[in-house]
């Protein structure tokens, strides 16, 4: 059976990963899909800092005009960076962007009814120390 896609000579974004090793650092990248990860890419397109700066913000910067460029060639993208784009506006939402927000709100969630349970055990056991 003849393959559809002929995997030597297609286009992918993708995070390329530079910085040390606890402070990573991401560049987005259009590069040949049989390439290393760090190698030299085709395209550079912007980059991510996925640590959180002093004001708790993660940055990331994006070229626009080559991702419009580049979207018109049809690569394929990488879950991570079709993630960020989708999160840019410049693609649809990822599915697992809408997983990654309901996780995060059970986790909220959870987190506030058991502060909420040891307030209210806090408080009690305060009362019953006042009364005794």
């Amino acid at each position: 059976m003849p393959r559809l896609i002929d995997r030597s000579k297609f286009v992918v974004i993708r995070l390329a990963l530079h910085g040390c090793t606890n402070r990573p650092f991401f560049h987005i990248v259009l590069a040949r899909n049989r390439s290393p990860r760090n190698a030299k890419p085709i395209a550079q397109l912007g980059t991510y800092d996925p640590l959180p700066n002093k004001y708790n913000e993660i940055m990331v910067s994006l070229n626009m005009d080559k991702i419009n460029d580049v979207l018109r060639l049809k690569p394929v993208i990488s879950k991570p960076a079709a993630k960020l784009l989708g999160l840019s506006g410049v693609l649809p939402l990822h599915p697992l962007s809408y997983l990654d927000g309901l996780r995060c709100s059970k986790r909220q969630q959870l987190k506030s009814a058991k502060n909420l349970s040891i307030q209210e055990d806090g408080e009690e056991g305060k009362e019953e120390e006042l009364c005794d």
